[in-house]
Parts: C-alpha cells; sequence; structure tokens
C-alpha cells in the first residue's frame, strides 16, 4: 500500500467529521426560540418532582412565564394541566423567613385550589 492510497482512503474520513463537527455546531448554535428577531435561550425550570410509582413522576416545571404539571413515564410525557399566572416566590425570595423550598404536595394543593 502506497502513501496515496492511504492518504486516499483517509481523505474522506476526515472531510466526513469535519462536516459532522461543523454541523454540530450550528445545530448548537441555532437551536433556541426566537422573540422579536433576537436569539435568546428558552427559560425551563423543574420545580418540582414527585415520585408517584416506579419510573413514573408528576413533575411542576416553569416555562418562560407559565406553569405546567406535567405526568413523566418512559412511554413519553404528557401534559396534565397548564397554569397562566400562580404566584411562585422566586429563587431569590424566602418564604416566611426561612430558605425552604415548597413540597411537591404544597405547590399541588396551593395551584389546585386545595387549602
Amino acid at each position: 500500500m502506497s502513501a496515496f492510497d492511504i492518504t486516499q482512503a483517509l481523505l474522506p474520513l476526515i472531510l466526513v467529521i469535519m462536516i459532522l463537527g461543523i454541523t454540530l455546531y450550528f445545530v448548537k448554535r441555532y437551536t433556541f426560540t426566537m422573540k422579536g428577531g433576537k436569539r435568546m435561550p428558552l427559560k425551563i425550570e423543574v420545580l418540582s418532582n414527585q415520585l408517584i410509582m416506579p419510573k413514573k413522576y408528576l413533575s411542576i416545571v416553569r416555562v418562560e412565564d407559565k406553569i405546567m404539571l406535567l405526568g413523566v413515564s418512559e412511554a413519553g410525557i404528557t401534559l396534565i394541566k397548564e397554569f397562566d399566572s400562580i404566584d411562585l416566590p422566586d429563587n431569590n425570595e424566602t418564604q416566611n423567613g426561612d430558605n425552604q423550598k415548597k413540597s411537591f404536595y404544597e405547590l399541588l394543593k396551593q395551584n389546585l385550589g386545595m387549602r
């Protein structure tokens, strides 16, 4: 095998790796929401998770300014309820002078109107 044969074999491999790298760069760079013509990252925050059964959870998630109750299982994610305006404290705010987060049950009870 000559040097030309080795170069001829490696050149397509190097080219494919470069194309994949460039594609990965653009996918990472442009996977943001478009708001007002500007790229802004989508703000997603998991507020709480509650295990229901093995590999099945209820999750309260904040996406931008909406709060969603999601059912999460192996089969997929299901939107159970969406809340438009909920009085949840930010991470910087404190409740009654202590820095404890509300539990899943307390958040669910508060937002379903159960007192």
